[in-house]
């Protein structure tokens, strides 16, 4: 089977890996997971790219040509470049070693000259290869040139709403597929939705403020999107059950929450009415996990400043 590699930010890096790790498995569920640090090696029938579509906290990403005991190269490595009229050689450096980085893309760039008609590019190349350094085991590998994926647009905000990032990897974690459906219970200007749409995945929306659903409306059409907005209160999730297959939200606080009751109470009461067999991501302020008596759930902290730590529950 096919291997990829994955050079994850650093930024919530538990969180990154098991996002990585959801979507191999939601495409392929006999996917093998390999981590080295911040590196993830995925085998796989799935190709590289379709997987890339997804993440949020990938920076390089490639197809894995073979494992490296040392640095060689010959024609056979280097036949993805076959049909290229440009590449670039890039070092990666996980391990501990020291090396003049310049230096061996330099010399890597002049060996794979002499197998294949491509010229150095170093700006936007049809193929980027890679020389992967890690202190137990090294990688060749290579990505192509891929277009950017366009983001959605959003034309009005909201103080304290959910952050597109930490929205797309919930939608991740749980694992929705193309033309499945999420629902944000707590939509507020609609970020879940516009995530959910942009990877093909359907919306339902709800918020009893009249105000957070035009918003939300507003940029929904903004992209030309069609998730559904219902003005209701988040009780209202019941009796539409049968029409999602998944949850991800934040729960309101502060300015953002206008509803009489305190946080902790909406937490309570919401996850006391979670359809059952559903796939659910929810956000809240670190501060409730005491008042909860959850178990057999993954929770993962997010520092986001001095005062405000979030938790990311996964169920």
């Amino acid at each position: 089977m096919p291997e990829s590699f994955f050079v994850l930010s650093k930024d919530y890096l538990e969180l990154a890996i098991d996002e990585i790790t959801a979507i191999a498995k939601m495409y392929d569920k006999f996917s093998k997971i390999k981590v080295i640090s911040n590196l993830v090696i995925v085998q796989s029938k799935t190709n590289w790219n379709e997987i890339t579509k997804r993440v949020t906290f990938v920076k390089i990403s490639g197809q894995v040509l073979r494992k490296m005991s040392g640095l060689f190269l010959d024609e056979e490595n280097v036949g993805v470049l076959k049909n290229a009229k440009t590449f670039v050689c890039r070092v990666i450096n996980l391990s501990s070693n020291q090396f003049n980085i310049p230096e061996l893309e330099s010399s890597m760039g002049d060996m794979i000259s002499k197998f294949s008609h491509a010229k150095v590019k170093l700006d936007n190349p049809d193929i980027t290869v890679y020389l992967i350094f890690t202190n137990n085991e090294n990688f060749f590998g290579f990505s192509k040139r891929v277009k950017n994926q366009i983001r959605p647009k959003k034309i009005k905000t909201f103080p304290h709403e959910l952050d597109w990032k930490l929205t797309r990897l919930m939608i991740n974690l749980i694992g929705l597929k193309k033309g499945e459906t999420v629902c944000d219970p707590f939509c507020g200007t609609g970020t879940t939705l516009l995530e959910a749409e942009s990877m093909g995945i359907h919306g339902i929306g709800l918020d009893f403020d009249e105000k957070m659903c035009e918003i939300a409306k507003e940029n929904l059409k903004a992209n030309k999107y069609h998730s559904e907005i219902i003005k209701s209160e988040f009780q209202g999730l019941s009796k539409i059950s049968e029409k999602f297959d998944g949850i991800v939200t934040d729960l309101p606080y502060g300015i953002a929450s206008k509803t009489s009751d305190k946080p902790q109470e909406i937490l309570k009461k919401f996850i006391s009415i979670l359809p059952k067999r559903k796939r659910v991501a929810i956000m809240y302020k670190k501060e409730l996990d005491f008042n909860l008596k959850l178990t057999g759930l993954k929770k993962y902290h997010i520092y986001r400043h001095k005062s405000l730590t979030r938790t990311i529950l996964i169920k």
